[in-house]
């Protein structure tokens, strides 16, 4: 374990938490990303590079409609990516400098701690959700399945394909929330202090409970952020990203009090 990663305590209380704790989430993550644009395009081009090996990947199976609900699953493999975020933002904080390899040693020494848990149970959500998607299209579209669905777009907008759509957003956005509680700060939480994963996200989880419509609001942010990143062939996601890591770490630091 890194020397500069804060040992065991006492156990996790959550805060209350008002609009202008967002606000100085996203103004902190806003001014971490300038501060450090460098580091910021580093780790987001790890993810932006699999969202292009995935689009990729379908496009030569000629299954490239299946980008859809793998990319309304991708983002949820943001938290790995966001580690790094947080390592910034931590190291800025408490004044500690700044250097490639040490953040990077920092974040694969976590292959030794609790994160490879929380990380087993994100791919479990993901690939479950990408599953699901696979039964909701046959459900809803089976018949159609002699369609093309990539040149014959019309298909979604028949009664099935409306159905289909209306249906799949809704189980998408309940697996959202659901991995969303558990995550929204037991992530920061687990880089920082040496506490089991199941500890991070009982915290987390009641953090949400704690505070439904601030956090509601803020899982809408981030969903938007992320949606309107991906659309440009993911470019966008170089700015997202680091702002959203960052203000993440900023949000648990405001949220979060070791008694």
């Amino acid at each position: 374990m890194s020397k500069d990663i804060a040992g065991p305590t006492a156990t996790p209380e959550v805060l209350a938490l008002d609009w202008g704790d967002l606000a100085h989430a996203l103004r902190a993550g806003w001014r971490d990303f300038l501060a450090e644009p460098t580091y910021g395009a580093f780790f987001s081009l790890v993810y932006v590079a699999c969202g292009w090996l995935l689009v990729f990947a379908f496009t030569i199976k000629g299954q490239l409609w299946w980008t859809l609900p793998a990319s309304a699953g991708f983002p949820i493999l943001g938290p790995f990516i966001a580690c790094g975020f947080y390592e910034i933002s931590r190291r800025r904080e408490s004044g500690t400098p700044l250097v490639l390899r040490d953040i990077l040693l920092t974040v694969l020494r976590q292959k030794d701690r609790q994160i490879p848990s929380m990380a087993a149970v994100i791919v479990v959500f993901f690939l479950f959700w990408n599953f699901l998607s696979h039964m909701i299209f046959a459900l809803f579209l089976g018949q159609a399945t002699l369609t093309n669905v990539t040149s014959s777009l019309g298909v979604f907008l028949t009664p099935q394909g409306l159905a289909m759509l209306a249906f799949g957003t809704a189980v998408g956005a309940v697996f959202a929330g659901v991995l969303f509680s558990l995550t929204v700060v037991s992530l920061p939480m687990l880089l920082e202090r040496e506490v089991d994963f199941v500890t991070a996200m009982l915290t987390s989880l009641a953090l949400v409970r704690q505070n439904p419509v601030v956090m509601l609001v803020w899982g809408g942010v981030i969903a938007t952020c992320l949606f309107a990143g991906m659309v440009p062939l993911f470019f966008g996601l170089m700015v997202a990203l680091p702002v959203l890591g960052h203000a993440s770490w900023h949000l648990y630091r405001r949220a979060v009090e070791w008694n």
